[in-house]
Formats: C-alpha cells, structure tokens, sequence
C-alpha cells in the first residue's frame, strides 16, 4: 500500500515527499522562499478495527502545535534538525531558520501544524528577519492560490518530484 500523506484538507502527491519518520515526513515546498526550503509536518495515524475483520487507519490533521503529543513534537523536531541539517550542507548554506506559524494570527493559513525549514547564506536578505515577511505573503499568497485558484507562479509537480527525488538521496 503506497503512503497517504495530506496537509490539512489537502492531499499531497508522494512524489512531493522526500523523507519521512515515523510520526512526520518532509516534503519540497510548492513556492520556496530560497533553495531548499521545504516543510516538515506530523503525521498523525490512528488505526482502529472495522467490523472485526480489518484493521484500517485515518490520517487526523492536528491544527495547533499545543495539540501534538510529546512523541509527536519530539519527532517533528528532531525530524526537523535531521533534514535541515542534511539539507545546509547540500545547499552549501552557514545557517537554518526554522519557522512555524501556529494559528491564523500568527499567518498560518492551513490548518495543519507545520515547520518552515529554510537553508540560509549570508545576504540572501538584506535585513535577516526579513524572512519572516516573506514567509507571510508566501502562505498568504497559497490561501489565495487554494481558495480561488489565480493565477501565479508555482513550480510544477516534475519540478517538485525532481527536487525530492535528489533530497531523497540524502537519506539513503
């Protein structure tokens, strides 16, 4: 059976997926701020029998970071400093920025507990805390390409695939 991987309400393509855990994954972002940014979510699974013969399972989406469980955080981030790790080195990056925005206040605009994982250089922002900016419009600029699907510059499923297919070799 392939994996199922959703974020929030949407199905995610496994060709997206580059590495996974058992209680998270990470996968390439459709609109990076720079190369190698990539997100890392939590995958929660809960299995239960059905009428006695099957054992099923149900992806259950966790909104808030407060609602993870300890293994689940403790995965996530652990999972996080793996890849982003792995990923500085690939990108010939000096630093990591690991964001999470929890909340629509906080500019989170899917509904699923999520970390930015972004490979940084010196200069790639004239002020550093630009970033945070950036990553605002950005997941502005999803809601609005999920919500009413306008036009704008995504990447394509090929060039996503093709990006965690080289990711993927990181971990093998």
């Amino acid at each position: 059976m392939e994996a199922s991987y959703k974020f929030g309400p949407y199905k995610i393509d496994a060709t997206e997926v580059f590495y996974s855990s058992p209680l998270s994954y990470a996968m390439v972002n459709l609109r990076p701020l720079l190369p190698g940014h990539i997100l890392e979510f939590h995958q929660r699974i809960c299995y239960f029998f059905y009428k006695l013969l099957f054992w099923s399972y149900l992806q259950r989406e966790v909104k808030r970071f407060a609602d993870l469980s300890s293994d689940e955080t403790s995965d996530l981030w652990v999972s996080a400093k793996e890849v982003g790790t792995r990923l500085e080195q690939y990108h010939n990056a000096s630093s990591l920025t690991f964001a999470i925005q929890d909340g629509p206040q906080a500019g989170q605009t899917v509904p699923h507990v999520h970390i930015h994982v972004i490979p940084r250089k010196k200069g790639d922002f004239e002020k550093n805390d630009e970033i945070y900016d950036a990553i605002d419009v950005k997941e502005r600029e999803l809601k609005e390409k999920l919500d009413l699907d306008i036009e704008r510059k995504d990447r394509t499923m090929e060039e996503m695939a093709s990006e965690a297919n080289e990711y993927r070799t990181l971990f093998s």
